[in-house]
């Protein structure tokens, strides 16, 4: 007698059609539709968490100019005499410095120049 996959199939079907939770239309109920769409937001979602960090740094790197606009120094030779102060305060507290305490920013640029 054969062996036929029957329950071993349905498990991993419906293993693949739980991932597929709050997808809409046929992508959710669909089996062939739903391994796709989950393979899918797989790659996206292991291409993103790389891409994650880049964005951040974009936007720490644009906090950090905008809050050097009113002291009239750019962010690249901010960023130099930073370095050659030896002050080490990564881009992700300056920019936080920048937006929430001015006060504490300011200290820092009049430090560096």
């Amino acid at each position: 007698m054969r062996v036929k996959t029957g329950t071993a199939r349905r498990a991993k079907h419906n293993k693949m059609l739980a991932a597929t939770k709050g997808y809409q239309g046929r992508r959710r109920s669909v089996y062939k539709l739903a391994k796709q769409a989950v393979l899918k937001a797989g790659k996206y979602a292991y291409r993103d968490r790389r891409v994650k960090k880049r964005e951040f740094r974009a936007l720490w790197i644009i906090r950090i100019n905008a809050g050097l606009k009113a002291f009239g120094i750019s962010y690249s030779v901010f960023m130099n005499k930073l370095l050659k102060s030896e002050i080490t305060i990564n881009r992700k507290i300056l920019a936080d410095m920048a937006t929430n305490h001015p006060a504490e920013f300011e200290a820092v640029v009049n430090k560096v120049k």
